[in-house]
């Protein structure tokens, strides 16, 4: 009996990371498509995508790389704040309501954005970049003025 509860548990754990954890991917052989499907909110995050390029003048690839890497994740950051913005808190107010009443609360979510986790980078063939980035709603629970009804 030991046996079967601890294969269970196994399965159960291999579905649970595997089901919902992956990031789909946006490059194709080096590529952007042609349509970029999203799904901003998902049950326990909310994920944006950025892309970002830089001068092709700069002297390496490296170079390149990382100033379209910044630029990506600067973009995605921006997309994650206009989704936070429109969430409704307690009271039948918007986070963007709020954030115009108290700075402090202003700077509490724009800490939180620049702590959002890049859960994928990928490259583009002509020097773009593409980065998933994930916030965790539960994140925005435990700041106590960002107390959702989600």
């Amino acid at each position: 009996m030991k046996k079967f509860q601890w294969a269970a548990a196994a399965v159960a754990a291999a579905m649970g990371t595997t089901g919902c954890s992956g990031v789909v991917a946006r490059v194709r052989s080096g590529q952007l498509g042609e349509v970029i499907d999203q799904k901003p909110e998902q049950r326990g995050y909310f994920e944006a995508i950025g892309i970002g390029a830089s001068d092709p003048a700069m002297p390496t690839a490296t170079q390149r790389k990382a100033l379209a890497r910044d630029a990506a994740i600067v973009k995605a950051q921006y997309e994650l704040l206009s989704l936070i913005k429109g969430v409704t808190l307690e009271g039948g107010v918007t986070v963007s309501q709020a954030m115009e009443k108290d700075s402090s609360l202003s700077a509490r979510v724009h800490d939180m954005l620049r702590g959002a986790e890049v859960r994928k980078t990928e490259f583009t063939s002509d020097g773009g970049c593409v980065v998933t980035l994930r916030l965790p709603k539960d994140r925005l629970m435990t700041d106590g003025s960002l107390r959702e009804s989600l």
